[in-house]
């Protein structure tokens, strides 16, 4: 048995929350002592609910535990916008809970970590910057969808006209795929640092070189 599977394996067996002594877990699994032991503290590392102790047994406390989920990029971003709320504007344990649901989702997410960290880095940023550019993401995206040209203004003072053509999830950060004109070149933008999106009065069209398909083409 895989030890990912082994893992699994002990998660179904405690979440009944009675109490199981290591040895029996052994034989019931085919493994040795020492490795019920070292699956236990990777468990407990991880963030599950497991209490126990070696010579006594193990058990976990009540938790939910759903089955695998299929979501779409729009829903992901609705449940971190949630989260980001939470972790911005409570305190204690609400707070608490909505960083290590958003640090799980994090590290299960499927990431090409060749080109984050080309880029910008694989982004783990506080709540509160991530939530600067929440108000952007719906212009942006109906200005994909419509291919409508946007002036962007920087904190810094810069303005952009650019075509947007994708927006990308890492982490807790978006960033939005562009066309600068003035540049004539691809940007990859952080929507955090964008201070305002202006819709200019005229569209654009797929043009070669400077298509989303290009862009992923150069990557």
């Amino acid at each position: 048995m895989k030890r990912s599977d082994r893992l699994y394996a002990l998660i179904a067996i405690l979440k009944d929350g009675r109490l199981y002594r290591a040895q029996d877990l052994a034989i019931r699994l085919s493994v040795s002592l020492r490795t019920i032991y070292r699956d236990m503290e990777t468990l407990a590392s991880s963030g599950i609910p497991v209490e126990g102790e070696r010579g006594v047994g193990y058990t976990a406390r009540a938790a939910i535990t759903l089955p695998p989920l299929n979501l779409t990029k729009t829903e992901l971003e609705a449940l971190h916008i949630g989260l980001a709320a939470v972790g911005s504007s409570m305190e204690g344990d609400l707070r608490n809970a909505a960083e290590t649901l958003s640090a799980k989702i994090d590290a299960v997410l499927p990431v090409d970590n060749h080109n984050v960290t080309k880029s910008f880095g694989f982004a783990v940023y506080p709540f509160a910057d991530a939530a600067q550019g929440f108000r952007h993401l719906t212009p942006l995206r109906k200005a994909i969808r419509s291919r409508q040209k946007l002036r962007l203004s920087f904190s810094n003072g810069q303005q952009s006209d650019v075509h947007p053509l994708k927006i990308d999830y890492w982490g807790r950060v978006w960033t939005c795929i562009v066309w600068n004109e003035r540049q004539e070149e691809f940007n990859s933008l952080r929507v955090d640092q964008i201070e305002a999106v202006s819709i200019l009065p005229s569209l654009f069209v797929d043009e070669p070189g400077k298509r989303l398909k290009d862009y992923i083409a150069t990557q």
